[in-house]
């Protein structure tokens, strides 16, 4: 998603390069872009981000400084390959139903929630509702025959996209945490990707375990 430059700039006070830039950088580290594909052709990101040509060469070059891309003049910037995987692992063409709510805490935006759920299993359920889950999605989950058995955290800092720094409104170019947790349920099958955001100078995350 793109937050229109007049919205943004009501928050994100990056040059305009730099809030490109951090937005195909997320669309290429959370596998949106996988390894291989060819980003959008400099006419269709002038549209996009309603920028000039110059600008959006210089985003481009922000991410070819940091190896995320590859490509030279007059021909396609593609992605590099890099460790991202699809988390819901969904076949060719498989498509997943999207969630997303914004978490308040004291009246003030504090996280950003996007789940993903396969398409096959939320059909016809109350996640397909623009409404909060009676008992959350676990317990429906659970009572559809997917039961939660693991949940694993995939937890890096990234710098905002122009939602995530509107949304969340940061004070300046800080960094955000971002934690991908994949749900499995029976026979290793992934049954929820939820990717949440925090602004990474407000707060910490803390696990606790026993050791074997």
């Amino acid at each position: 998603m793109t937050v229109p430059t007049t919205e943004a700039n009501a928050f994100d006070h990056r040059s305009l390069h730099e809030r490109i830039a951090a937005d195909l950088r997320d669309e290429t580290m959370s596998g949106d872009l996988g390894p291989g594909a060819k980003l959008p052709s400099t006419v269709q990101l002038k549209a996009r981000f309603d920028a000039s040509n110059a600008t959006v060469q210089k985003a481009l070059q922000l991410l070819k400084d940091e190896r995320l891309v590859i490509g030279r003049a007059g021909a396609a910037v593609t992605v590099r390959e890099h460790r991202q995987r699809t988390a819901l692992n969904l076949p060719e063409g498989g498509t997943a139903l999207l969630r997303r709510q914004v978490l308040m805490l004291d009246d003030e935006p504090a996280e950003l929630v996007t789940s993903y759920y396969p398409v096959d299993i939320a059909r016809g359920t109350a996640m397909m509702d623009r409404r909060k889950i009676k008992g959350g999605t676990p317990t429906l989950l659970a009572e559809l025959g997917y039961p939660p058995r693991l949940s694993v955290d995939r937890i890096s800092a990234r710098v905002p996209t122009q939602e995530q720094y509107a949304a969340l409104q940061l004070p300046s170019d800080l960094p955000v945490l971002r934690t991908l947790r994949v749900v499995y349920s029976d026979h290793d099958r992934a049954i929820e990707a939820t990717v949440m955001v925090k602004a990474g100078h407000l707060y910490e995350l803390q696990y606790e375990f026993t050791p074997e």
